[in-house]
């Protein structure tokens, strides 16, 4: 059981914890069988669950869901909504949740917002029954394992590759930092004995998606990972394509991260999904039983692997980059407890 200390960005609440991922859980629905088994039904013994028989069920029933959960914890990007473009029935769903008394979380690979980022595009999409604390970005993420490894003592600072949510996440820590938006449109100008300066107080490189990532921000980083001695690589997610506007794909910070791992040869440390970093800080906190969260996402490979990895129920929504036919697929060895066209399906 690994312990650890984690301080909660901006708000000065230290909570020591133990966190141990579950081992296992048994959720058996006996195939071949037209009605419901509540989560109070035990089982049959010969009873074989969807998922180790290489099946997903598509939620027709909510309540068969519902009644298993007491915690649902969403990804926002191709669930809640699509670029600036909130998914049809969105807000009901929440309501409704609140309403039968569920807590709610949103829990999202993207760094390109803090959590007071984040809180201003939920009210700017009418979602006005959103707070501050039910917001889990990775910029935020990034921040406390930051605290959790005790970086701010060793006096040294960080070179984001990144947006303005690291920035503000590791300002509310009081993490020194360079680079991030101050480094874009820098070009650099090769030319004979020409070497880029770098800081040698860098002792950690943290990369989250960039619309302005450059050569200058690619050497300066692999510079700090390479050559100051100890100097930490940080990603805060590793997703292949995001959802920048609701008409089509975008690069992800995959992208941005692989491009640092290309020229460094490191693998980086992700402190987003899959990692568990934030499900253990929620079980810790709040004290949810881990059987009794679902994790809600469009994201087999992100989503479904974090709820799998850390014990948690999984809901696949067909809203966003995952369709029903690579779902499906017997290439695909990533199930999920369950699978909707979207949440609007849980109503």
């Amino acid at each position: 059981m690994q312990t650890a200390l984690l301080l909660l960005a901006g708000t000065g609440i230290t909570i020591a914890s133990a966190y141990q991922l579950s081992a296992a859980r048994l959720r058996a629905t006996p195939l071949g069988r037209s009605h419901v088994i509540s989560s109070a039904s035990a089982a049959p013994a010969d009873a074989v669950s969807f998922k180790s028989a290489g099946l997903c069920k598509k939620l027709t029933v909510p309540s068969e869901l519902l009644d298993k959960t007491d915690v649902f914890i969403f990804d926002c990007d191709g669930v809640i909504w699509k670029g600036d473009s909130l998914i049809d029935g969105v807000p009901k769903v929440l309501a409704e949740l609140r309403k039968l008394g569920k807590t709610v979380f949103f829990v999202t690979n993207n760094s390109t917002k803090s959590r007071k980022g984040y809180l201003g595009k939920f009210k700017s999409l009418g979602l006005e029954d959103t707070k501050a604390e039910e917001i889990f970005s990775s910029s935020f993420a990034a921040a406390a394992y930051l605290e959790q490894t005790k970086f701010k003592e060793t006096g040294k600072k960080v070179y984001i590759i990144g947006e303005v949510g690291i920035e503000e996440e590791l300002d509310l820590i009081g993490v020194p930092w360079i680079g991030g938006g101050a480094d874009a449109g820098k070009k650099i100008e090769l030319k004979s004995g020409y070497a880029l300066p770098h800081d040698k107080d860098v002792g950690a490189v943290i990369v989250g998606f960039d619309r302005e990532i450059n050569y200058h921000k690619i050497q300066y980083a692999q510079l700090c990972i390479n050559e100051n001695p100890g100097c930490e690589f940080i990603a805060t997610n590793l997703d292949a394509v995001t959802h920048l506007t609701d008409a089509q794909e975008w690069a992800g910070n995959g992208a941005m991260a692989g491009a640092i791992k290309g020229c460094t040869g490191r693998e980086p440390t992700l402190v987003g999904k899959p990692s568990p970093l934030m499900i253990d800080y929620i079980v810790s906190k709040y004290g949810c039983q881990r059987d009794r969260i679902c994790m809600v996402g469009d994201r087999l490979d992100t989503d479904i692997l974090f709820g799998q990895n850390n014990g948690l129920l999984s809901c696949l929504t067909l809203s966003g980059v995952t369709t029903e036919s690579k779902l499906l697929s017997p290439e695909n060895e990533i199930k999920p407890d369950y699978y909707v066209d979207s949440i609007a399906q849980f109503l």
